[in-house]
């Protein structure tokens, strides 16, 4: 599967790490890229990568095509899941994966995050990764496929899951996707043997400057200067 089109802004002079990170459902590639100067990461050399979904009907909307990572049917947590979508949407971030890779930045250089629809992508993929990462990053989000998860990571590979960092970030006020779905699914993460960083903000499905903050601290802790 080829990987999709991005939008890339690149901090600092020759970067030496990546970081890619997946919108959510609606909008594109270009969402968070006002992000990057936000972050001042200082002297850190950072390509970030951020693909645009492909587009398609998604069924909680009527049906209306738009920018999707997978089709959602319901918003029940416990509702039926475009598994095969997830699927393929989760072979493009790979694809993204393998190309930094390409582009000569360690896997272990490479942090893979996400915000609502585009984080449990990220949450799906970079849990069952079987390369270690610098670190994951799942903002507003939940984690897909639940059920299967655990058996899935006992049988990923050779990658201990203490080895990645995960942050998890979420608003108690969130009425898109409830605060709840957010920690039980970094409960099932941490269940797993991740180590996840949870943060609660007094906020909607937003992203605040408080969180920006937080985020800063983390990209620099497991992206350090080399």
């Amino acid at each position: 599967m080829t990987s999709p089109e991005t939008v890339e802004v690149v901090h600092g002079a020759t970067p030496d790490s990546s970081v890619i990170l997946l919108h959510g459902l609606g909008a594109d590639g270009h969402d968070f890229e006002p992000i990057v100067p936000e972050l001042d990461l200082g002297d850190a050399a950072v390509r970030f990568v951020f693909p645009h979904a492909p587009v398609r009907p998604v069924t909680v909307n009527g049906g209306v095509a738009m920018r999707a990572w997978y089709d959602i049917a319901s918003l029940d947590r416990r509702g039926p899941q475009d598994e095969q979508g997830i699927g393929e949407s989760s072979e493009r971030l790979q694809a993204l994966i393998e190309r930094e890779h390409e582009r000569g930045i360690d896997y272990a250089r490479i942090v893979v995050a996400g915000f609502s629809q585009g984080g449990a992508i990220a949450l799906h993929t970079a849990l069952r990764f079987p390369r270690r990462l610098a670190g994951l990053m799942g903002l507003s989000t939940w984690l897909p496929l639940a059920d299967s998860f655990m058996a899935e990571v006992r049988a990923r590979g050779s990658v201990p899951p203490a080895e990645l960092p995960v942050f998890m970030a979420h608003g108690n006020l969130d009425q898109v996707i409830p605060v709840a779905f957010g920690r039980h699914s970094a409960q099932a993460i941490e269940e797993a043997g991740f180590a996840v960083e949870w943060h609660e903000y007094p906020m909607g499905h937003a992203v605040c400057p408080a969180e920006i903050a937080d985020i800063r601290a983390w990209l620099l802790k497991v992206l350090p200067a080399l």
